[in-house]
């Protein structure tokens, strides 16, 4: 592999790896190829369910609090047992936008390529205001599967290019599909944010 095209650190290089797995999985052959994560679910024995789909399941107090007072507090979440056909279960969060919703299903989708185990959920402490916290958080497990997520939806040799090309955040945003604020990251974990100041932002 040409390093040349990889980012600059160790973590950035591990990650870049294996978002190029992901999207070689996936069948995408150039790096500006567009990936979209709801194809890639399938090879990845996901179901992705719409909010629709499992509403009738919920009470009223929970949907209230899905998509109402707690819509910010979740993007999105598998269920740990699967299902009887042998696949997981995804839910994506129907208040995001489209260019959200394929950065997280991308996550959950290498917590799954990456072999990790799903968070428990479970009440196991309380925060400062005294409301329980229902999930066994992983700081370095969530990290490495949004980065690598992040990293197969936007890859760091065509994200430079597109930075030498003089394309804004927003233009490379619309072109994969994602959110400006996430190729905005990946600039930042690549080291390639002060290129895009110099090259876009300034000139």
């Amino acid at each position: 592999m040409d390093v040349s095209n990889l980012p600059p650190t160790k973590k950035g290089r591990n990650y870049e790896i294996r978002g190029i797995a992901l999207r070689d999985f996936a069948g995408l052959r150039r790096d500006e190829d567009r990936l979209n994560p709801f194809e890639l679910a399938r090879y990845a024995n996901l179901l992705v369910a719409t909010y629709e789909q499992i509403e009738p399941f919920l009470t009223e107090e929970t949907k209230l609090h899905l998509i109402g007072d707690g819509k910010d507090s979740w993007s999105g979440g598998a269920c740990s047992q699967a299902l009887p056909d042998g696949r997981k279960l995804i839910v994506l969060n129907p208040t995001h936008g489209k260019n959200r919703q394929n950065a997280t299903l991308m996550e959950e989708i290498s917590h799954v390529f990456l072999g990790h185990k799903p968070s428990k959920l479970a009440i196991t402490t309380y925060n400062k205001e005294g409301k329980p916290i229902a999930r066994e958080y992983q700081a370095d497990v969530e990290e490495e599967a949004y980065s690598v997520g992040a990293a197969a939806l936007v890859p760091f040799s065509a994200l430079r290019r597109m930075i030498n090309q003089g394309k804004t955040s927003k233009e490379i945003a619309r072109h994969f599909n994602v959110s400006r604020e996430l190729v905005e990251y990946r600039m930042k974990v690549s080291r390639l944010w002060d290129d895009y100041k110099t090259k876009v932002i300034s000139g």
